[in-house]
């Protein structure tokens, strides 16, 4: 009889936002009458910048034609799109960057799940809490994780590093007997609460890490939202970082991608346990398990870069970010606890009347049919709080705020 890998049977309940799609689809099959504004998934909502949607028209005549026509992609992906990360994402910012060290993806979300695959299972990781479900679960599948108390709902083998108004919602370095970890999972500006650390405090992290032999997974999806100065858009803006980190990009909110799916990952070559380059390990993964983002996409991507795209999308980050600012205002006018959306798309908020994270989640859709995010789904310190999204329409957006500010 075959076996199944029954780590998948430890992951408690569905995936986060699955359980919020059933909840509302059930809601709305009820009320077929209401106005359901969906504030919840950080889904954009803005059309494709012009400069991309030329690229892809002119990409697609290319394929139609014999001499312009391409198959497969490099493992790496184009050099033309490499070459643009790296120029714009790095060299810019003073990075020591090389393109062969830039692994194009289909998106951010499969490579923070796949790369833990090229880490032994005795790895510790170390999250931060509340913190994007898929970095947790997917060390649940690989069997990295140890048995869950579902009571404090943690799992025995992960250090968790509180996230909370006290500490401004930025984790601390782990210290203690048995707290230090192998892996560590930073995501800057933060999904979910919004927030930001300055690149001094991020040079400690990096400087902890290559002290301990730790490596760092540093997801910066969100970088293009930055506005103050002293926030870094890379982990290796900080001295050091080539030997600790690794860096994960996506197309999805910077240029609206999320339904064309682009992304990147960065493993500088000097990365290493003992003589054993991580570097080649992923290219090795990455050539036997991917056949890369489509020429189309890529070509897409390339226009991201392009003085059209920089601007066009500028501007689009602009109005994702004064929806932020609306939520933000508006609700802390309202008497609401709230911090995010300044560096970032995401407004976290204190649930009212010591609602848990769930009952406020149902008392939105039920009373002023908005949608959310419930913060226990993110993990245990998320418990209390909620996640707003600025990927809504201008529109929708006050809309939704005017509703949360009439309860």
């Amino acid at each position: 009889m075959f076996k199944i890998n029954d780590n998948y049977l430890k992951l408690p309940g569905s995936y986060l936002f699955s359980t919020i799609g059933k909840k509302v689809n059930a809601y709305a099959a009820a009320h077929p009458d209401k106005k359901i504004i969906r504030l919840g998934i950080g889904d954009v909502t803005q059309p494709l910048a012009p400069a991309i949607i030329t690229a892809l028209h002119g990409a697609v005549d290319e394929m139609s034609r014999a001499e312009t026509f391409k198959g497969y992609a490099p493992d790496l992906g184009y050099e033309f799109l490499r070459n643009a990360v790296c120029e714009n994402d790095y060299k810019a910012r003073g990075c020591n960057i090389s393109p062969d060290e830039i692994f194009i993806s289909d998106g951010a979300k499969c490579d923070s799940g796949n790369i833990q695959e090229i880490f032994s299972v005795d790895n510790k990781i170390a999250v931060c809490d509340p913190v994007y479900p898929v970095y947790v679960d997917t060390n649940v599948m690989a069997g990295r994780t140890g048995t869950y108390d579902s009571v404090r709902e943690t799992w025995s083998d992960v250090i968790y590093m509180p996230c909370v108004a006290e500490n401004n919602f930025a984790p601390q370095i782990p210290a203690g007997e048995g707290k230090t970890p192998d892996l560590i999972y930073l995501c800057f500006p933060n999904n979910p609460t919004g927030s930001t650390i300055t690149k001094s405090q991020l040079q400690e992290w990096v400087d902890y890490a290559n002290r301990v032999g730790a490596v760092i997974i540093y997801d910066a999806a969100y970088e293009a939202y930055i506005s103050e100065e002293d926030v870094p858009h890379s982990i290796y803006e900080c001295e050091g970082a080539r030997t600790c980190a690794i860096e994960l990009h996506s197309f999805s909110k910077n240029a609206g991608f999320t339904g064309v799916r682009l992304g990147f990952t960065v493993i500088p070559r000097d990365l290493k346990c003992g003589d054993v380059s991580l570097h080649s390990l992923w290219a090795r993964r990455h050539g036997t398990k991917y056949n890369g983002a489509p020429y189309i996409v890529q070509k897409a991507g390339e226009a991201v870069y392009s003085p059209e795209g920089k601007e066009q999308l500028k501007k689009q980050v602009a109005y994702y970010m004064n929806n932020a600012k609306y939520i933000l205002e508006g609700l802390k006018n309202a008497g609401y606890a709230v911090s995010g959306g300044v560096n970032a798309p995401y407004i976290w908020l204190k649930a009212p009347d010591k609602m848990t994270s769930w009952e406020f989640f149902d008392y939105l859709l039920e009373k002023a049919n908005v949608v959310g995010t419930p913060g226990s789904g993110f993990g245990p310190s998320g418990e209390t709080y909620f996640r707003l999204t600025a990927f809504g329409s201008y529109e929708n957006t006050v809309e939704a705020v005017e509703r949360i500010k009439a309860l």
